[in-house]
């Protein structure tokens, strides 16, 4: 009786992540704010003509698609099917195949060393439990492959914005770990120990200056971003006006640019590659 429960459990937590990550318009927030990450990481991960590729948390396919631009064979893989439409649009435009796999990256549909290099660009790092997703990471990894993440560091502007949020936010899961840990080095060793070689983690930062206001970025994430979406909608309207103030107090204090009406983020990421051992 007790593994059905946590069966029920688990299927209601991973439906209330696809729901998250379906709200709002992510493939825009891809485009708009970090459209350089996916090629970033298809060129620190090597990819080339002919290689398996797989993308885990691919959502729009922010690297899928420039990874089969470099002539690999590549898998694109997320929990929310919802956001292949705009994938799919993009690989046809861009004259690229995309296979497109609907996929917990904690429980991948994939055979053990089914792909040359295994990618994830601020993807995998938002399923709940690092160790499940470290371990299929590397099980659908061949071994001598090539394993490439892009992820928010905790404190870096995006690490901090979910610190802000986190007060405001629904109670996470039993054994949740925050998803900006990954963006940790030592949490990232502890997940993949010895398993991993030739390993390089660089810290790098993207500028994100979309928007003319602070004020203007605060409805932007209001607007576009799934988390920030569920946050909102779990607030009552007391409680979402603290966080408004709140909110826009923070982006105010990390706007870096010097010109008025004009913003500029400084958002740090951990760029990591290795080779399975």
């Amino acid at each position: 009786m007790t593994g059905i429960v946590e069966r029920d459990a688990d299927r209601a937590l991973k439906a209330r992540h696809r729901a998250l990550w379906a709200a709002g318009d992510y493939p825009a927030v891809a485009a708009d704010l970090i459209p350089t990450f996916g090629p970033t990481l298809v060129a620190a991960a090597g990819v080339a003509a002919g290689r398996r590729v797989l993308d885990v948390g691919a959502g729009s396919g922010n690297a899928a698609i420039p990874a089969a631009e470099r002539g690999a064979i590549v898998t694109a893989a997320d929990l929310t099917p919802e956001l292949f439409v705009s994938g799919r649009r993009a690989a046809a435009e861009r004259g690229v195949d995309v296979e497109w796999v609907e996929a917990d990256a904690e429980a991948l549909p994939f055979p053990d060393g089914s792909f040359d290099v295994v990618l994830s660009s601020v993807g995998a790092m938002f399923a709940p439990h690092h160790q499940a997703v470290a371990d299929e990471l590397l099980r659908v990894c061949r071994p001598g492959g090539t394993l490439g993440m892009i992820n928010w560091t905790p404190e870096g502007f995006i690490g901090q914005l979910f610190r802000l949020m986190a007060p405001y936010a629904p109670p996470p899961p039993a054994g949740a770990t925050p998803p900006p840990m990954w963006g940790d080095e030592q949490h990232v060793r502890e997940l993949f120990g010895d398993r991993i070689i030739d390993v390089r983690m660089d810290r790098r930062s993207v500028v994100m200056d979309h928007s003319a206001e602070p004020i203007e970025f605060r409805e932007y994430w209001k607007r576009n971003y799934g988390p920030t979406i569920a946050v909102y909608r779990f607030n009552d309207p007391e409680r979402i006006a603290d966080l408004d103030r709140e909110f826009l107090q923070f982006l105010t204090a990390w706007n870096r640019a010097e010109q008025p009406g004009r913003t500029a983020y400084d958002a740090e990421y951990l760029l990591l590659t290795a080779r399975k051992r």
